[in-house]
């Protein structure tokens, strides 16, 4: 992590900042940048000040700066940059002072309280917070005191926090990111939810990642699901754009009486075992013949935990210098006739430590599923169009130890932290997802032209 600086703002009639004698040679300096906005400014340099700026309160003013905090400083072509400023980007304010968000307040309560650590300033803004005119967003932020609403510039960066495919596809939102990537030139980071197919088809090719990839047929035929019964057992319906494992149908098929077996979740929410004759009639009453939005997934024989299956969510960021690394991995075992293994269907988080108790198996496991998610994560990173920060994958091992990814997600759930001993890496996730805010608001400023070719 590079060198932050303590900001201290003076009532003082200098009008001078005074910068650490250290930072000399960056050359001359004659104007200072918060976010979207600048002013001119005189500098003296002064010993003994090390890592601290001193800053009249007019132009900590004019820059809608905060008045105390850490942050970094960026030098280029005489501009100081106090960098950097993280928007958090989202939908579904409420009225409330003391949950701006409703029940995602905390949840977004804990990304803001990570940005000091990461020496950077950040708030949360909706689209009926901007107002394009004056260049400014009466964002939220979030502290020791509470909730409160600030006045800021534009940021450096967009960190998209859109809660679902439905809000994401108004236009309002669309012209919100049109707006600040193409007027402003603000990078704006994991924008956009995979879909299951699209994803597969980006990495069915890629000879590294596609070894860890299950048999995947969009859309389903009955003759293809008969060829993947007959070839793995069991297969898997999804739909290709959901999440939470909503809608997910495991069929099997029993050769001893020829009938077909259907695991899957009903509208009540209880987990269902039923019978089917045929492909057909199973179609017929489940899906009324319309598979066009699924996709089938060949069945894995997993490990397995007291008869129950095992699979894994590992998450994974890009840090402050852009290189992807794993955050968090937990265990989910399924609950009792689920389908799968998320906790809203009854599924259990446990540690990799609770999972394996031999150390050398705990081992091996950690480092197979590592390899694969970095290995994924490059390739879906540089496929995908625009700046992907962060992913969660639902990856399984199956009985002869070999990793499958069944699922990624570009903006994974943090249901696997309310396990007590992965509160540490529930915070190393959530304060990568600013560093990387951090690390394109850097690009932003000395290398543009990369984050344009990027941005594709």
């Amino acid at each position: 992590m590079s060198t932050t600086y303590t900001i201290q703002i003076t009532s003082s009639k200098d009008d001078r900042i005074h910068l650490p004698s250290a930072t000399m040679k960056y050359g001359q300096i004659n104007q200072l940048s918060f976010g979207s906005r600048s002013v001119p400014c005189k500098v003296l340099y002064k010993e003994g000040l090390e890592n601290q700026i001193v800053l009249p309160i007019e132009i900590a003013t004019d820059l809608m700066l905060p008045d105390k905090g850490k942050i970094h400083l960026f030098f280029k072509d005489g501009n100081l940059h106090l960098g950097s400023l993280v928007g958090v980007f989202t939908a579904g304010f409420t009225k409330s002072a003391h949950r701006p968000l409703g029940e995602r307040s905390l949840f977004f309560a804990k990304y803001l309280s990570m940005d000091q650590s990461v020496g950077v300033f950040s708030f949360v803004f909706g689209s009926n917070h901007i107002n394009w005119e004056e260049g400014t967003i009466n964002g939220f932020t979030y502290d020791t005191d509470g909730w409160k609403q600030v006045l800021f510039p534009f940021p450096n960066a967009v960190y998209d926090r859109l809660p679902n495919r439905r809000v994401e596809n108004h236009q309002v939102f669309k012209i919100v990111k049109k707006r600040f990537t193409e007027d402003y030139s603000i990078p704006w980071y994991n924008p956009g939810f995979f879909n299951k197919w699209m994803i597969h088809k980006l990495l069915i090719h890629d000879t590294a990642a596609a070894k860890y990839l299950p048999a995947t047929y969009h859309p389903p035929t009955i003759s293809r699901m008969e060829e993947m019964l007959a070839s793995y057992q069991s297969i898997y319906l999804k739909p290709a754009n959901s999440s939470l494992g909503n809608g997910v149908y495991q069929l099997m098929y029993s050769r001893e009486d020829n009938q077909y077996y259907c695991r899957y979740r009903d509208e009540k929410q209880t987990n269902r075992l039923r019978k089917y004759p045929s492909i057909e009639h199973f179609l017929k009453v489940t899906f009324k013949d319309e598979l066009s939005h699924y996709i089938a997934q060949q069945g894995i024989k997993l490990l397995r935990i007291d008869g129950k299956p095992v699979d894994f969510r590992v998450h994974t960021n890009k840090n402050e210098e852009g290189i992807w690394k794993v955050t968090a991995i937990a265990a989910k075992i399924a609950g009792k006739g689920s389908v799968t293994t998320h906790l809203n269907n009854g599924g259990v988080v446990k540690t990799l430590e609770e999972i394996y108790k031999d150390e050398q198996e705990r081992k091996i496991a950690l480092r197979n599923l590592t390899d694969a998610s970095i290995i994924l994560s490059k390739s879906i990173d540089d496929k995908v169009q625009g700046f992907v920060g962060e992913i969660g994958f639902d990856l399984g091992i199956d009985q002869n130890g070999s990793v499958w990814m069944f699922e990624a997600n570009s903006k994974p759930g943090r249901s696997i932290f309310c396990h007590p001993d992965l509160k540490e890496a529930d915070i190393l996730s959530r304060k990568a997802s600013l560093e990387y805010g951090l690390f394109l608001s850097k690009k932003a400023i000395y290398n543009p032209e990369e984050l344009m070719y990027e941005e594709r």
